[in-house]
């Protein structure tokens, strides 16, 4: 079953580049789940943005822009998650869900030409990764301690005397930490600002500024307001005022945005990325102009909406990036960097040369514990994904699928029982969306078995809405040509609880339920 023309309009109307020489821009400026921004320019005065991927891997994405608008998804921080056993999936059951990257901080310093990571993860201890390029290769140069010191939520900032500071939530707190002078060890933390002085129980999202000589932390009180703090010294003591409160969305059903970072551009204008809370798509980039008060705070420009408008003057002149949307036939020898694992893959299961070959890498009837699943964020309104599936290597009881995944998943896919291949929909795999264990192993809802003759090449593709105000419907098909589709079972709701923080994405899956072996090959994969 196609989708409507409507929809294939819309979607097709996303293929192009965010700017194209307007005089606006729309928000979001991504429509994809990149939530936790991190904005500080490099030292090619692009600007570079680091974002939240939890449990995904390789970890901390970063994306790459020259005019804050169009941007390129160009690398990580973190090559493998090296945080526990969960993050492998081991057949022993470890897992790492809701675990992982989130509020972390990138920065460029000038003195040792060096890029630095610093983030806390779900063991609460604080890791530092560096790297002479953006793009790498990133190492991991300290966890910072001991006694598992979290930095939570937390903003780097390299002083004018290149001395480090790093703020972040301590329980009600916030704290500055000084580091040592290489950037991996800490020298001494103190609590500058407690969430009480502004009325609240919990504050997040921290970063730390120097503008003009005075020092400015930008945090949250969570879910609705953006405070921004300043003070003559890192320590203190700071006086605040709020940036954003209950501010309207500029994306119908979208959240009040909240959380993020200031960057300035070369003419000197200050911005404010944050993004709004859109599931089932996830937490969407949106970017608004500040201007700063005679009071040295800066205030936010409302939009034509009377809020976070959902257009504005372009910072800058337009520097289109390569589309969003795009076509892959993996002819090696490694994956785009807009693929991620679920948890860390096992490397030996997987090569990339002209097709993608996935061996099953996990025995198992959950697919939340099938390791070697690979995912690609939706795009836009109305994402399709559309896998083209070599599965004549299928051992019996492997299992081949593309999925709507997250914690609440539906899959179409090929299953080998013997000598028999079926075409299956399933739907309704679900996970505690707090991390927790594996609640539903789904239902088969349609299936239609291929004859012995059969080609062993499938195309299959499933539809989304995933509009925070929209159906949230999701269709699953297949085809024999890649021309003409057939819909397998009904419409699938996709499911837009807040909790598991991440949004949908497409997801690749290939597994065993009997024994290892087996293999497929993923012949191209389109994101539209």
């Amino acid at each position: 079953m196609l989708r409507s023309t409507v929809a294939s309009l819309l979607a097709s109307a996303l293929l192009l580049p965010q700017v194209t020489g307007q005089a606006t821009f729309r928000n979001p400026v991504i429509y994809e789940d990149f939530p936790d921004n991190d904005i500080s320019v490099g030292p090619d005065n692009a600007f570079y943005f680091s974002a939240s991927n939890f449990h995904y891997s390789p970890g901390a994405p970063i994306l790459k822009s020259f005019d804050l608008v169009n941007w390129q998804l160009i690398g990580h921080s973190i090559p493998k998650l090296e945080f526990g056993d969960g993050y492998n999936l081991p057949a022993s059951g470890e897992r790492a869900y809701r675990g992982g990257t989130w509020a972390s901080s990138l920065r460029y310093r000038k003195s040792d030409k060096t890029w630095y990571w610093i983030g806390c993860t779900n063991f609460w201890n604080t890791w530092v990764y560096t790297a002479p390029s953006v793009t790498g290769p990133w190492v991991r140069a300290a966890n910072i301690g001991p006694g598992g010191t979290c930095y939570y939520d937390n903003g780097l900032l390299f002083d004018d005397d290149d001395t480090p500071y790093v703020v972040y939530t301590k329980d009600a707190t916030v704290n500055v930490a000084q580091l040592a002078a290489d950037g991996l060890s800490q020298v001494k933390s103190v609590n500058v600002v407690n969430a009480s002085m502004v009325g609240a129980d919990s504050i997040e999202g921290n970063r730390l500024y120097k503008i003009n000589g005075t020092y400015y932390i930008l945090n949250d009180k969570p879910g609705s307001t953006t405070y921004i703090w300043k003070s003559r010294s890192p320590w203190g003591p700071y006086t605040s005022k709020i940036l954003v409160e209950n501010i309207k969305p500029p994306l119908n059903g979208g959240g009040s945005p909240h959380q993020g970072s200031l960057v300035q551009t070369p003419e000197g204008d200050w911005h404010y990325m944050s993004f709004t809370w859109a599931f089932p798509s996830g937490r969407l980039p949106v970017l608004a102009p500040i201007e700063w008060g005679s009071d040295g705070f800066p205030t936010l420009v409302s939009g034509p909406n009377g809020g976070w408008g959902d257009s504005y003057p372009t910072p800058l002149t337009a520097h289109p990036m390569p589309n969003w949307t795009a076509t892959y036939t993996f002819q090696g020898p490694t994956l785009p960097p807009a693929f991620e694992w679920n948890h860390n893959p096992d490397t030996t299961k997987y090569t990339v040369n002209n097709g993608l070959t996935l061996s099953t890498a996990s025995i198992t009837n959950d697919v939340y514990s099938a390791r070697n699943t690979l995912t690609h964020r939706v795009h836009g309104e109305y994402p399709a994904g559309t896998v083209r599936i070599d599965f004549s290597n299928m051992a019996d009881g492997d299992r081949v699928a593309l999925a709507a995944f997250r914690d609440r998943s539906a899959y179409i896919g090929v299953h080998r029982d013997g000598s028999t291949y079926t075409l299956t929909a399933k739907f309704n795999m679900t996970l505690d969306e707090w991390g927790g264990p594996t609640l539903d192993n789904g239902t088969v809802v349609a299936t239609v078995k291929l004859l012995a003759n059969t080609s062993k090449t499938v195309w299959l593709r499933t539809d989304m809405d995933v509009r925070p105000d929209g159906s949230n419907n999701a269709t699953f098909s297949y085809s024999a040509d890649g021309e003409s589709f057939v819909q397998l079972g009904e419409t699938y709701k996709l499911y837009t609880g807040w909790a598991f923080f991440l949004g949908y994405r497409f997801g690749i899956l290939n597994w065993a339920t009997k024994a290892l072996g087996g293999s497929v090959k993923v012949l191209s994969f389109t994101v539209a």
